[in-house]
């Protein structure tokens, strides 16, 4: 994989701020809000600059039951064209279901929602993933999602499935340490565990975010500033392997740019720590730091027991801060490699032998295509693709399944058996909010219409036991449409009036301005052609029936 460096979400309402960041190497950007013909002004400037830029998909939904859409594949290899991008990266998880293989009407999550661990759901993960390697021009790699909710039977951990994947498939490896620590919150799993899983040599890049615990329920907001606990996951895999790149994720709520570059300054600070302890010569007589404790969780340094301080908004408002952070944090990381830890993906060292540094090949070779990977360190075995597709029969199970589970958070089904209900309600709760968030964003007129504490409220109503079938857009009208019918709340007449136009102007076939700029240009070759026939016939006399021809309409 290519070397990357340090990186940042590039976003609209940041779009600035980014294009002043020092030291930034990178940026990502979400693929289905760019269009390759119109690129940001930004953007451009960016990619004129030499900054490498890799296209984020969101929409594939590679870990549901159907093969993925043609035409969602060829735009986001579009995507990566227009850009010159290295790679293209999507998710596991699965975004939409029901449809032709359930008989049943077709819902959108408008979300990322987990996969089953399970055989079926790997095995047509992978099928899934082999279409769309074939179908992009540069390499592939896929990002582990954050989940508020377990599915009941898996029959492998994150970790083995992960190592699966790319030993079927040679797909590349986004790791998020911010979704694996959501993880640890909310489903009890440990971020260790995962990473000692992983094949280091299939690693593309990292993500780092900040999130927000609510009742013990951990909230991967990317809206909230990184904390300690997940700079400490960030610590845990750069002991293990050194990431090609890393990337602050940020999508709500943006700070200024000191406080974004402060969050970058931490974050290097973790990496430049970690490899500096891998390369620097063991010495002899030093004392090992003490080992954690049966029940320790790597992301509790918050509290104080050794692991990277948190990082609450208050103390990044500066780069000044920041450098304080960074240092605490790079002591940190240096004293969690002080001892030696095992490669990700290797195997435990026998008694009295050492075992294997997580220096591998990360990095400093090339992959193909393919995901076949070649470098300095040990070359890993090419993918075996001779494993059949998916059978339909695994198909079909697992769209009975996501299908159960979406309906359930979408249309007030009842729950799945199996699931914790308490945890669903959660979930679904979170899809509401959310949605609620992405209409006011796509259309801004609505809470300006209607007030913005009434839209929230109406809208989350309406959403509640309505599923999202449609595009957002859609969405938006539809909404509008239940608000002006008679079901819908009572209105002002000047804000019905309001309403009204702007669900009229947004459902015509075509823009509407477009439209009246076409309406006044008729009218006015209508009334020069009028002109021009007066004064011919001024000069000539016509009939009665060419004069009438003539006259303006």
């Amino acid at each position: 994989m290519a070397r990357l460096g340090t990186g940042i979400g590039w976003r609209p309402e940041i779009a600035r701020h980014v294009e002043e960041l020092p030291g930034l190497d990178w940026v990502e950007v979400v693929a289905e809000n760019i269009c390759p013909g119109h690129l940001p002004d930004s953007l451009l400037r960016l990619r004129e600059r030499g900054t490498t830029i890799v296209p984020h998909g969101v929409s594939l939904g590679l870990g549901g039951p159907e093969p993925p859409d043609p035409a969602r594949l060829a735009a986001l290899a579009e995507r990566a064209g227009a850009l010159g991008s290295p790679l293209v990266t999507e998710h596991i998880a699965f975004v939409r279901a029901g449809g032709p293989l359930t008989a049943s009407p077709r819902l959108e999550a408008g979300h990322l929602l987990p996969v089953p661990r399970t055989r079926d759901a790997l095995d047509v993960l992978c099928a899934n993933v082999r279409i769309a390697q074939d179908a992009l021009p540069v390499p592939l790699a896929l990002e582990n999602i954050a989940a508020l909710i377990s599915w009941p039977g898996e029959e492998l951990t994150e970790g083995r499935f992960l190592a699966e994947l790319v030993e079927r498939t040679g797909v590349g490896l986004l790791i998020d340490v911010a979704n694996l620590h959501t993880n640890a919150v909310n489903r009890g799993e440990d971020p260790s565990a995962v990473l000692d899983a992983l094949p280091c040599h299939a690693l593309a890049y990292v993500h780092v975010a900040g999130g927000v615990e609510r009742d013990g329920v951990w909230h991967d907001s990317h809206a909230h500033p990184v904390t300690g606990p997940v700079l400490d996951v960030l610590a845990e895999l750069c002991a293990r392997a050194d990431p090609p790149g890393v990337l602050l994720e940020r999508d709500d709520d943006f700070p200024g740019p000191d406080r974004l570059a402060a969050e970058l300054d931490a974050i290097r600070a973790v990496v430049t720590a970690a490899r500096a302890a891998r390369t620097a010569p063991a010495v002899w007589g030093a004392p090992s730091p003490p080992e954690a404790g049966p029940g320790t969780n790597p992301g509790s340094g918050a509290d104080g027991d050794g692991g990277a301080p948190a990082v609450p908004a208050e103390t990044v408002t500066a780069a000044a801060e920041a450098a304080g952070l960074a240092a605490s944090v790079a002591a940190g990381a240096a004293a969690a490699d002080a001892r030696e830890r095992p490669a990700c993906g290797a195997p435990p060292a026998a008694p009295g032998e050492p075992a294997a540094i997580g220096t591998g090949a990360i990095g400093t070779g090339t992959a193909t295509g393919t995901g076949t990977a070649t470098g300095t360190g040990a070359t890993p075995a090419s993918p075996d693709r001779s494993v059949p597709p998916a059978t339909e029969a695994a198909r079909l199970r697992l769209a009975v399944a996501q299908t159960a589970l979406l309906s359930a958070l979408v249309a007030g089904t009842p729950a799945p058996d199996g699931f914790d209900r308490g945890r669903l309600g959660v979930q679904s709760r979170a899809l509401v909010r959310k949605r609620t968030r992405v209409i006011a964003k796509v259309a801004p007129e609505l809470p300006e219409i209607l007030g913005g504490p009434r839209f929230r409220a109406e809208f989350e109503d309406y959403a509640r036991n309505r599923p999202l079938t449609g595009g957002h857009r859609q969405d938006a009208l539809n909404f509008a449409a239940h608000v002006l019918s008679p079901a819908g709340p009572r209105l002002e007449p000047a804000v019905r009036r309001r309403l009204g136009r702007w669900w009229r102007e947004r459902s015509r076939p075509a823009p509407p301005l477009r439209h009246r700029a076409g309406v006044l240009l008729r009218g006015g070759v209508r009334r020069l052609s009028g002109l021009t026939g007066a004064r011919r016939a001024q000069a000539s006399p016509a009939t009665s029936s060419e004069t009438a021809f003539r006259r303006p309409v």
